[in-house]
């Protein structure tokens, strides 16, 4: 059968990639015993590896673009620990109300301070739109600009923002459409700063889970939301939107998908970015949309994920002597592969960033779909 370094070299090959090659994206790897640790531990021991300066890659966006590519991610060995995650995201609600507060404790209340130096001026931590825009602050604009005119916003209507982060879009919304806005996250570090970006504007922030809410509002929006919630909650989080949603009223539903239906996610990203998480697939979304609303509009704009995120890289890697005070070594190497990953899998088109609008059945007329 081989070494475990001969077995990880033939999986390389089918990818071009070479281990301790010359090209940018071929691994250099600086402990042996990374061979026998990738083997017996999968996704897990890749990423823990990298965390620990096992190994590395000059280009690391593009190793793993090779990886997702040519699908040397499917040649990645099973393991005891992936087959135990496995059976647990299958049998269990792993995003009950109290496990899914597990993500803001892991991965929205680690600091403000990482994501004020990361993201845009605005703070939004989801993908840009990146058609007309040469920089992360106009793109990001341009994204909440084309999120408020799928919604035809007007002066006097209610807004809810289902899982808000700090408060951009709100903001975005009260100041240039004059509407008033509820917008409702679970992390406590993001209602502090989303209150304190709203102050004076008819925008109210609710630490809140969203299976909790049963108001009406003209309009309902949620970003970067349902990759949190899980399938077997899918339909829970479109039954909210649809109870809370006027029947004269739009909703816009803004999420990364893939291409297969999954109730998995990678255990490493599980473990160390977003426990619980998961990408649906089409179908999983429209049967959880199913009899609740039509489908008005279906927008795909998943390539410009890989230039946001890379954006994201290079503004932490630029304000890494800020945030190495708060943050060790291992960390920004756990997000340097994170935010790296990402960027891959959507150049890779393995995940996709999709816009859909809903309108409730009782609505009459045309929808004009915006671009």
């Amino acid at each position: 059968m081989g070494s475990s370094k001969e077995i990880i070299e033939k999986m390389f090959t089918g990818g071009g990639i070479a281990i301790n090659g010359t090209n940018p994206w071929d691994m250099k790897v600086h402990n042996p015993e990374f061979y026998d640790r990738f083997l017996s531990q999968g996704s897990i021991g890749l990423g823990e590896s990298y965390m620990e300066g096992w190994w590395d890659a000059d280009a690391l966006d593009e190793f793993f673009f090779r990886m997702l590519y040519y699908r040397v991610d499917k040649l990645i060995p099973k393991n005891f620990e992936t087959v135990k995650y496995f059976f647990k995201a299958k049998f269990m609600n792993r995003q009950t109300k109290s496990r899914a507060r597990e993500v803001a404790h892991k991965h929205y209340d680690i600091g403000n301070d990482l994501y004020e130096r990361m993201l845009d001026e605005r703070m939004i931590y989801s993908c840009a739109y990146w058609e007309n825009a040469q920089n992360l602050d106009d793109a990001q604009e341009q994204k909440l600009s084309l999120i408020c005119r799928k919604l035809k916003l007007e002066p006097g209507m209610r807004l809810l923002d289902i899982g808000c982060g700090w408060g951009g879009l709100a903001q975005y919304a009260a100041q240039n459409y004059g509407v008033s806005v509820v917008g409702i996250t679970i992390s406590e570090e993001q209602a502090l700063l989303a209150r304190e970006i709203n102050k004076g504007l008819p925008v109210e922030i609710r630490v809140q889970d969203y299976r909790d809410i049963k108001e009406q509002f003209d309009r309902v929006v949620t970003v970067g939301m349902m990759e949190h919630v899980g399938y077997r909650n899918y339909r829970s989080l479109m039954e909210t939107i649809a109870l809370n949603l006027t029947d004269e009223g739009i909703a816009l539903l803004h999420t990364i998908g893939g291409n297969y239906n999954t109730k998995v996610t990678d255990p490493w990203i599980d473990k160390y970015i977003f426990p619980n998480g998961m990408l649906p697939s089409a179908a999983q979304i429209t049967t959880a949309a199913m009899g609740l609303f039509i489908l008005e509009d279906w927008h795909n704009f998943g390539v410009y994920y890989d230039r946001t995120c890379m954006e994201w890289a290079k503004n932490f890697q630029q304000h890494w002597p800020e945030l190495s005070t708060a943050y060790d070594e291992s960390f920004k190497r756990m997000w340097l592969l994170y935010l790296n990953a990402s960027a891959a899998s959507f150049r890779a088109r393995k995940n996709h960033l999709w816009q859909i609008v809903y309108t409730k059945p009782k609505k009459l007329g045309l929808y004009e779909a915006v671009r």
